[in-house]
C-alpha cells in the first residue's frame, strides 16, 4: 500500500495523531480491537500468528475498518490479487488500478490473511518465532516485504504496546485481562500451570503432557467431573497435549464475527474436533448444518459455525 496516501487518510479521519514518533489512544482503534479480538485469537490458535500482530496489521491496513477497501470489499489487510481466484476489485495504490482481493465478510479476510502468511515461503521463517514475540514478528514482516513503509514495524509495535494487544498472545494467568462482558472467575484468574485463554464468551486451556481432567480441574479450581461434562467427555478420558479443554459449558454457536462464514472440513477433522476448536456444543454443530449425528464428514464439506 502507498504509505504516504495511507497516513494522510488516517490524519483526515483523526485516527492518526501526526507524523511524530508517538501515537495516542483513540476510541476508534479500541472499538476495532473489541470487535475482532476473538477472531484474531481464533486465527492464532489455528495458524500460529500472534493475535496482537493480526489486530495491529488489521487496524493499520484498514484504517480501523474505515478504508474504502475495507468498507466495500471487506479487505482488512491490503492483500493484492497475486494467485487469487476469487472476487477482485481495483484501487490506486503504489500503481494505478491495482488488483485487490475482495471478500464476502471481514472474517474471510482474516482467514485469508492467515493463509497468505502461513502458505507463503516468503514468511515461513516467521513461524519459527514464539507467538509471544510480537516485536520479532513485526520486524520480520517488514524484512520479508509485507509493506514498503520504513516505519511499518515500529508502528505495529507502538499500537500493540499502547493498546496492550500482547495480552491476547499470552493467554491467561494472573496478568490476563477480559472485557466487562465476560468476567474471569477468581479461581481461573489464579490458575498457575495453565494459560487461560478467552474465546466465544468462554475460556479454555491447552492440555499438557500427562494432563487429566482431574489435574486440570485442580489447577483451575473447577470440579473435574463438571469439566469433563463441559467438554462432552467422560471424566476418565485421556487428554492429548495441545487439546482445548473448555472451562465453562460450550456455546450453541461461534462468535458473531463468524456469521456467514463457511468452514471447509480438512483432512483429519472430526465433528467433535471442530466443535472443540470453536467452543460449540457438538449437538448444535450438527443441528446448524442439518446433519444427523451418525453423518461422517468428508474433506471439503462446508460447515456453518453460526
Amino acid at each position: 500500500m502507498n504509505r504516504t496516501r495511507f497516513f494522510a487518510y488516517l490524519l483526515v479521519l483523526g485516527l492518526f495523531p501526526g507524523f511524530s514518533h508517538a501515537i495516542s489512544w483513540n476510541k476508534t482503534y479500541q472499538a476495532y480491537f473489541d470487535s475482532y479480538k476473538d477472531v484474531a485469537i481464533g486465527q492464532m490458535l489455528q495458524y500460529g500468528i500472534p493475535a496482537s500482530i493480526t489486530l495491529a496489521q488489521g487496524v493499520l491496513e484498514s484504517g480501523a475498518g474505515q478504508s474504502e477497501l475495507a468498507r466495500k470489499s471487506n479487505n482488512h489487510f491490503g492483500i493484492k490479487c497475486n494467485g487469487w481466484t476469487g472476487r477482485k476489485v481495483y484501487h490506486d495504490d503504489d500503481e494505478l488500478g491495482e488488483c485487490f482481493r475482495a471478500y464476502d465478510n471481514a472474517l474471510d479476510s482474516y482467514v485469508d490473511h492467515s493463509l497468505f502468511l502461513r502458505n507463503s515461503q516468503r514468511y515461513s521463517r516467521l513461524f519459527t518465532l514464539k507467538k509471544t514475540d510480537y516485536k520479532g514478528w513485526a520486524k520480520g514482516l517488514k524484512a520479508c516485504g509485507y509493506a514498503t513503509s520504513p516505519t511499518y514495524a515500529s508502528r505495529l509495535i507502538e499500537i500493540i504496546e499502547l493498546y496492550g494487544l500482547d495480552q491476547y498472545d499470552k493467554g491467561g494467568g494472573k496478568t490476563f485481562h477480559v472485557s466487562s462482558s465476560a468476567t474471569l472467575p477468581q479461581s481461573l484468574a489464579q490458575a498457575s500451570r495453565h494459560q487461560v485463554i478467552p474465546f466465544n464468551d468462554n475460556y479454555y486451556v491447552a492440555g499438557q503432557q500427562g494432563d487429566t481432567f482431574e489435574s486440570i480441574g485442580r489447577d483451575v479450581g473447577v470440579d473435574y467431573r463438571r469439566l469433563a461434562k463441559f467438554n462432552e467427555r467422560d471424566k476418565d478420558d485421556p487428554i492429548e497435549e495441545g487439546e482445548r479443554i473448555w472451562l465453562k459449558k460450550k456455546r450453541r454457536h461461534a462468535p458473531k464475527e463468524y456469521k456467514g462464514y463457511v468452514y471447509r472440513v480438512e483432512a483429519g477433522d472430526s465433528m467433535y474436533g471442530i466443535a472443540q476448536r470453536f467452543g460449540i456444543r457438538l449437538k448444535n454443530l450438527y443441528k446448524m448444518n442439518d446433519l444427523s449425528p451418525d453423518y461422517v464428514i468428508q474433506v471439503g464439506d462446508p460447515l456453518r459455525l453460526r
